[in-house]
């Protein structure tokens, strides 16, 4: 029985709590608003990885590619490796690869 009014069984908002959390939770989500980077920080490097491989960010790649876990550096939690939608790969270095003049061109998408 659940205690304090609270669920049974936790779902990924009570978990981690984080918006982009529960947006994983539906299989079809859609952004809601998108910016641009102004300055390079190690989520603006991710994000320019997926968008390197043709995806909008770690959701959007999950939901298209059916996987749990995307492979990261353990040193820096860079991701390592992506699979294109071709079914190529794309393997990254360990450090940065988002040059400043790049980083511009980088979306952030909130949902």
């Amino acid at each position: 029985m659940a205690e304090r009014g609270l669920p049974l069984r936790a779902g990924p908002k009570e978990i981690i709590g984080k918006k982009t959390c529960v947006a994983m939770a539906s299989s079809d989500v859609k952004p809601k608003s998108i910016s641009r980077a102004k300055k390079w920080s190690e989520e603006i490097e991710n994000l320019y990885r997926f968008q390197q491989a043709g995806y909008r960010d770690e959701i959007e790649y999950k939901q298209v590619k059916q996987v749990s876990m995307v492979d990261r550096w353990p040193e820096t939690g860079y991701v390592k490796k992506l699979q294109r939608r071709d079914n190529t790969f794309y393997y990254y270095n360990k450090q940065r690869e988002c040059d400043d003049k790049e980083v511009h061109n980088v979306k952030i998408y909130a949902y």
